[in-house]
């Protein structure tokens, strides 16, 4: 099909797509850029009016309807629940005279995890959409687009397009064929295993652990849930992103793709954390607790989240942002990427200087993050 048989448009919302054409394009690997995942943000009023997250997603049809591309997009006021941090550049064009906000945001909403950000039937659609975003940020004044926590199989279509790739760190554990967490602690070293060992034994003391998920995820389950997020949310971000409902419509509309672990003390739910399951990866997304108990955090988050992707022969868990307490415990470093599109010829060319200087950093970080594993020398 030519070129000029293409319509590129913006939607309303996600909910005003088709969810089996969204999916189609999404597929099945990864679960935070599903219909589902983006509808229960958008319809528990998490992203949309009065969040500073607008939905915009822009998506190429051909003449008939088909959706042969698509980009889940949202116009920001602010940099928020994002995890790439650009205030520094915010600050700078401000102090230039410029206005950065607002700006196009390319992400799963909330959800420093990677995966596809361009949804597509073809690679040949990458560069189209991207020219499409790029006219969207033209037309409502928009400073840039950026495309956050990209899979590292599309950082090429991106940098075809132009944009400006930048790089980060995260925290991610491996699954080298492990049969059982013990199969895990042997590739550590004797101290860091005995270390672990202590501190399972110390979380687990007097202690209720459950994996929930499908349909055994139940109003109770969220209520308790709702206590320990709202707690962390206050205290990480100021107020929580997520509204309650949000978590009823993730477990109605995806409960298969959703694993909660609680923790219960005497009969009372005291901690959980939540994580959604992808083909290939777990997804640590949120914890909180009401009752502060040693290493429970380390427990539910961490080894908990390793029983449950060797269980289900998970390749890797990703623990979410930060983090290098996470190191410790067998979550090694691994790169991160954003794309990031500046409309300014100069502003873009100092954000360039920038992002190549980071990189040496980011570079020199990683290495020494690789030496600092607890796993045996030469295993």
């Amino acid at each position: 099909m030519a070129d000029s048989d293409l319509i590129a448009r913006v939607a309303p919302a996600v909910g005003a797509i088709d969810a089996e054409e969204w999916d189609r394009l999404a597929g099945s690997g990864n679960p935070f850029m599903s219909h589902a995942f983006l509808t229960a943000l958008e319809d528990s009023g998490s992203v949309g009016l009065g969040t500073g997250w607008d939905p915009v997603p822009v998506v190429i049809e051909d003449g008939r309807g088909t959706l042969h591309a698509a980009l889940p997009a949202y116009v920001k006021s602010h940099s928020q629940g994002e995890y790439v941090f650009d205030h520094a550049w915010a600050d700078a064009w401000h102090r230039a005279g410029g206005r950065y906000y607002p700006k196009l945001q390319i992400a799963a909403p909330f959800t420093p995890a990677t995966g596809p950000r361009l949804l597509l039937e073809d690679e040949a659609y990458a560069t189209p959409l991207l020219r499409a975003a790029e006219q969207l940020c033209a037309q409502q004044g928009l400073s840039s687009a950026h495309a956050t926590f990209i899979e590292p199989e599309q950082r090429h279509l991106f940098e075809r397009a132009g944009w400006l790739l930048r790089n980060d760190i995260q925290f991610h554990w491996e699954n080298r064929g492990y049969a059982s967490f013990e199969d895990f602690l042997a590739q550590l070293s004797s101290r860091k295993r005995k270390e672990l060992r202590k501190e399972r034994a110390r979380a687990q003391e007097g202690v209720e652990i459950r994996h929930l998920t499908g349909g055994d995820l139940r109003p109770e389950h969220w209520d308790a849930f709702w206590q320990f997020y709202q707690d962390t949310g206050a205290r990480k971000w100021g107020h929580p992103y997520l509204t309650r409902s949000a978590f009823d419509l993730f477990g109605e509309r995806m409960g298969e793709r959703v694993l909660l672990v609680l923790a219960y003390e005497n009969g009372d739910a005291i901690a959980g954390a939540l994580n959604f399951i992808g083909a290939d990866a777990l997804y640590g997304r949120y914890w909180g607790c009401t009752r502060d108990k040693p290493f429970l955090h380390f427990e539910l988050c961490y080894y908990q989240a390793i029983d449950a992707a060797i269980a289900r022969g998970l390749q890797r868990v990703e623990a979410g942002a930060q983090g290098g307490h996470k190191l410790a415990r067998g979550y090694e470093p691994v790169r991160t990427w954003s794309a990031h599109w500046i409309a300014d010829p100069g502003f873009r060319e100092a954000i360039a200087d920038f992002l190549e200087r980071e990189r040496e950093g980011v570079a020199q970080e990683s290495l020494y993050l690789g030496t600092r594993t607890p796993f045996r020398k030469g295993g």
